[in-house]
């Protein structure tokens, strides 16, 4: 079983103690959670494994460490587990993370505070853009990632993502139709979002007319 916690695209997340309920009520499987967004507002499910041998916790450098060109990334959990991986990783690709990519890792996590760092004001910036979206009467999903998930009465998803893209602005657009309606917005600077909110503000001024 795989839990992305925080979801992609959503941005929505389980609870520490939802994930444990999961992990205790399955002790026959492995339980795989995916924590590619957790440091931008979610609780880590790493102290679980203290007491869960079927529980694996993985994590990537892309998002808030900044190293998406690096596609590096780690798994935690048991040593029987991280046995298997490493049965299946020596089986497959034995060299799959070079020494640039190692020091690149290592270097970033002994400046965790710049990470960190770094995380606040995205969580800055996504509660000012939560509070304008919601301003002009979007509804804003409670994410706990880089980015919201938003959508308006009477808008539609994709007009308004192509119309955004007409002005510079890149959002993205999923035509599943349970979410068609919203759009997901990255967050970046202050700067950054109060141009999305201008040229937004441009576009809703325009549908009005």
């Amino acid at each position: 079983m795989v839990i992305a916690n925080p979801n992609a695209p959503t941005g929505l997340y389980l609870r520490l103690e939802e994930i444990e309920r999961i992990v205790a009520s399955n002790p026959e499987n492995v339980i795989i959670v995916d924590e590619a967004y957790v440091n931008f507002g979610a609780e880590s499910a790493l102290p679980l494994l203290q007491k869960y041998d079927n529980l694996l916790v993985v994590q990537t450098f892309s998002k808030s460490r900044s190293l998406a060109g690096a596609r590096l990334g780690f798994a935690a959990g048991s040593p029987a587990l991280i046995r298997d991986l490493n049965t299946l990783r020596c089986s497959i690709n034995p060299y799959n993370v070079n020494r640039m990519t190692l020091a690149a890792g290592l270097a970033s996590l002994e400046n965790d505070a710049y990470n960190r760092a770094n995380c606040c004001t995205v969580a800055e910036n996504r509660a000012w853009t939560v509070k304008e979206l919601q301003a002009r009467g979007f509804t804003v999903l409670d994410s706990r990632a880089n980015f919201l998930f938003a959508r308006k009465d009477g808008i539609d998803g994709e007009g308004l993502y192509l119309a955004l893209k007409k002005r510079g602005v890149l959002v993205r657009h999923f035509r599943d139709d349970r979410i068609a309606d919203f759009i997901r917005v990255t967050i970046g600077s202050r700067e950054q979002m109060g141009i999305f909110i201008e040229r937004l503000d441009e576009i809703l001024k325009e549908s009005m007319a």
